[in-house]
């Protein structure tokens, strides 16, 4: 078992650095720039990834002395919000750059000789885990400040698969008890955490996310002019923002991806959007948003064996057949691309393309317990932030699995979120 972890958080360790790398291979300009209030610049991400690193896996699980322990106030999230980082005395690009490959250096020597059992912290190679998906986190948040940046294309990649399957519109997720979360998943984060019983009633589900031309008909039936679609709260948002389309749609067309302007592709899912967005669309459509628990269940659950899967597929890793998953793409797929990542209950496209909001807020399940700190998951708890599931094409097969819970705020619109629609079930449905 031990050999089998250490072999897994190496890999995920190196993938996500390899990630890192190519995120921040840009000039120095472009790595210190704040390329928008909402975001950090790139060299801060790139340091605080090897802070978290020193932190955990050197100062905490290796015992070594540490390697700058004159910056953890500078790379304290907390302490500091993205607005203001750029006025920080931060670490240039070269002292940055050096400083993750000194960490790294030392963490690869670390998970070489540390017993991986004995304590919570590393059984399993947990806090290995934990620090790979943290890094793969940073850079989903690194390919967004991408897609904000301004100029030429810093990055490529070839496009993603066609659809080959007709994915029809709805399928019923029948009502009954499943289990949501997992107590056995090893790099589950609390939040996950602990497995339990939910009974969900009947309901309908969107076989795919709403594409762009779903939404495109919203927008020209003046869904952004009309205030019966909107909560109060939404429509002060689209209001006081002046939002009338995506973020990145031009009016006319196109959608810029990574600085290149294209034509929207009609069959991908819809990206770019706020939960105020979503939850318009849906009562429009007069459907509304899953519930975290509902969009759980249609991902997990089998009807035939009762039992949860990791993943709607199965329990195996994400494959380049089940997902569009890692940056492999710079954009969603357009539905039916992935019919091996189909659920039992035919539902496609849950993991990748595009993290799915959902109506439910942030809170800890039954029995949670926050581990190894609060601020990982429990000060987020309340109703400030909406719970998002499934992950896009942003984001890393680490980071993202079948009880995989993300959250934001209701107007962040620079994630890479989309949504499908629910709706209950009739009698006799």
């Amino acid at each position: 078992m031990s050999t089998d972890a250490r072999a897994r958080a190496a890999a995920d360790l190196l993938r996500a650095r390899a990630r890192s790398t190519i995120l921040t291979d840009v000039g120095d300009d472009d790595l210190t720039r704040q390329h928008s209030p909402l975001m950090s610049p790139l060299v801060w991400d790139l340091a605080h990834i090897g802070n978290q690193e020193e932190l955990w896996l050197v100062r905490d699980v290796g015992r070594r002395e540490p390697v700058r322990d004159d910056i953890d106030r500078l790379y304290d999230a907390f302490k500091h919000p993205r607005a203001t980082r750029p006025s920080l005395p931060l670490l240039g690009p070269g002292e940055a750059r050096a400083y993750v490959r000194t960490v790294r250096d030392k963490v690869l020597d670390i998970l070489d000789t540390v017993p991986l059992e004995g304590a919570r912290l590393v059984d399993g190679g947990f806090a290995f885990g934990m620090i790979a998906q943290h890094e793969q986190q940073h850079d989903e948040t690194m390919l967004a400040t991408h897609q904000l940046r301004e100029g030429d294309p810093a990055l490529t990649a070839p496009p993603p698969p066609p659809s080959i399957a007709d994915v029809g519109r709805e399928v019923l997720v029948p009502g009954g008890p499943f289990t949501m979360g997992t107590s056995a998943e090893p790099w589950a984060l609390d939040n996950e955490r602990p497995a339990h019983e939910v009974d969900v009633a009947s309901f309908h589900i969107d076989t795919a996310p709403v594409t762009n031309a779903q939404y495109a008909v919203f927008i020209d039936d003046g869904g952004y002019l009309d205030p019966r679609w909107w909560s109060p709260e939404g429509w002060h948002h689209r209001v006081h923002k002046g939002l009338v389309r995506p973020m990145h749609w031009h009016g006319d067309g196109t959608c810029t991806h990574f600085g290149v302007r294209a034509p929207i592709d009609p069959a991908a899912p819809v990206v770019h959007v706020c939960y105020h967005e979503a939850a318009a669309y849906a009562a429009w459509a007069g459907r509304r948003l899953p519930t975290e628990a509902e969009w759980e269940k249609a991902a997990r659950h089998d009807p035939e064996t009762g039992r949860s899967r990791r993943y709607p597929w199965g329990d195996a890793d994400p494959g380049e057949a089940h997902a569009n998953l890692g940056q492999r793409h710079l954009r969603p797929a357009p539905v039916g691309a992935y019919p091996a990542g189909a659920s039992p209950l035919g539902v496609h496209q849950l993991i990748g393309d595009v993290w799915e909001w959902t109506s439910s807020d942030f809170h800890g399940y039954p029995g949670f317990a926050a581990f190894p700190y609060r601020e990982y998951s429990e000060v987020f708890f309340g109703t400030e932030y909406k719970v998002l599931r499934g992950g896009s094409f942003g984001t890393d097969a680490v980071a993202c699995r079948g009880t995989f819970r993300n959250w934001d705020l209701p107007v962040r619109r620079q994630i890479f979120a989309g949504f499908r629609c629910a709706r209950d079930a009739r009698e006799g449905e």
